[in-house]
């Protein structure tokens, strides 16, 4: 059901929609942690190194479709509010269109160059062959991530944040099923795992399409609409560009520290591919629900009711607080037993590693969360220099601290040290990048 997030009390609406889209991410996430779980339980300690060392690399395509996802559902979003409903149906077709071209060329890119960034970051020899077959597989499966990421967002543009929740639910759950089913039944090791992936990502993808073609036939306009317009095209890319660059630069920052975790051997690439799962649970629903308030704040944005907007903020931090601290208190409390679901036979060293990236990073989520609430709304209205600079302050910090601290103490601790640097430097900019850009607005 679409939802005009322009009317109602912000502060309830903003939780309505965007608490769905939480338990999105939730499930979302368990495609990735029912990946590494299997791997670690059902195969060992190389499949799971070897599984978190390819999803370091798949995150880079993700960060492509990421930037499709909210450079469509930005601007639909804008036209939602603003009742343009032919330019928003127009502006849906040329998304498509430039997803379709963008997943084409990074297949062709991914067939090809995937085996040398491997080498590249230094994967061991005894998981750089699982590593290399679980990325084939992801490859063939882009288009399923690059539309399935269109229709979500397409979905939350039109204030509907349920629909998305209920498909990830369904697909999330049979992913683990399937999991099972390929890795224990017919014995097909990290394949497997690929495989099931790509299987529950596709049928996802074919509901989720088919839910918004049917959506958007039923929203009358008055006469036609461009199947392809390239105004509205540059409109998009004015959001998709910096959001596929800081994702994208975030992925690479990512392989990057991968390289230097790679150093320190098996042990310790399995114990972080663990933790970092539960991290980025954490991370990617926030990140989520700052998506959300870009949404929110796009179509009060595009009403010109700049008041909701303030107001908007206000809620998120609110709403990422409350989901900060339990979070927090589960991982310093019980990460160990989280960490042991995904290692059937988990050495020392694993387990000590995948324990103190928790207790370092898990007290810091509140000043990250604040930090991605404040991206949303820059987003929301298109100050993405402003969105850029925060971004790219907090990725150099972590990458050249990650280097410098981790040579310095010669120990994989320092690593884990340099995220909470990061987040908080870049917590002030955002914020700070915020109140300028509201300030701005209530002049107008």
């Amino acid at each position: 059901m679409n939802q005009d997030l322009t009317v109602g009390k912000p502060q309830t609406v903003l939780w309505r929609f965007c608490l769905p889209l939480f338990g999105s991410i939730l499930f979302q996430q368990l495609y990735n942690i029912a990946d590494s779980l299997v791997a670690g339980k059902f195969i060992g300690e190389n499949a799971l190194a070897a599984v978190g060392n390819g999803y370091e690399v798949t995150l880079i395509f993700i960060a492509f479709a990421f930037g499709c996802n909210m450079g469509c559902s930005v601007i639909v979003s804008q036209l939602f509010g603003a009742k343009d409903f032919g330019r928003m149906k127009s502006a849906v077709s040329t998304a498509c269109i430039f997803s379709a071209m963008l997943c084409a060329a990074l297949m062709l890119a991914g067939m090809l160059g995937c085996g040398g960034l491997l080498t590249l970051i230094k994967t061991p020899a005894e998981v750089f062959a699982d590593s290399k077959l679980y990325l084939d597989i992801y490859i063939l499966g882009l288009p399923f991530v690059f539309f399935y990421n269109i229709a979500t967002g397409i979905f939350s543009a039109l204030g509907d944040s349920k629909t998305p929740f209920y498909f990830l639910a369904a697909s999330s759950t049979a992913n683990i099923a399937v999991d099972i089913l390929f890795v224990k039944a017919f014995d097909m090791g990290v394949a497997g795992v690929a495989w099931a992936t790509f299987l529950c990502q596709g049928g996802s993808c074919a509901l989720a399409v088919f839910a918004v073609w049917r959506r958007l036939k039923k929203i009358e306009v008055n006469g036609k609409w461009a199947f392809l317009d390239l105004e509205l095209l540059k409109k998009i890319l004015v959001i998709a560009v910096p959001s596929i660059l800081q994702q994208s630069f975030i992925s690479v920052g990512n392989i990057l520290i991968q390289s230097v975790i790679n150093g320190f051997g098996a042990s310790v690439m399995a114990g972080y591919s663990a933790a970092v799962k539960l991290n980025n649970m954490v991370i990617t629903s926030f990140t989520t629900i700052g998506n959300g308030i870009s949404n929110f704040t796009a179509q009060n944005f595009g009403a010109r009711r700049y008041g909701r907007i303030k107001e908007c903020f206000r809620a998120g931090i609110w709403m990422v607080w409350c989901l900060c601290i339990p979070f927090c208190a589960v991982y310093i409390c019980f990460g160990k037993y989280l960490l042991l679901l995904f290692m059937e036979k988990s050495s020392s060293a694993a387990l000590l590693t995948g324990m103190q990236f928790l207790w370092i990073l898990s007290p810091f989520y509140v000043v990250v969360s604040a930090k991605l609430v404040a991206d949303g709304i820059l987003r929301g209205v298109g100050a993405m220099r402003r969105f850029m600079a925060a971004t790219f302050t907090d990725l150099i910090l972590r990458v050249a601290l990650a280097f410098a601290f981790s040579g310095l103490t010669g120990k994989a601790l320092g690593i884990w040290c340099a995220w909470p640097v990061g987040w908080t430097v870049a917590m002030f900019l955002s914020v700070f990048f915020y109140r300028r850009e509201y300030t701005q607005m209530s002049n107008l």
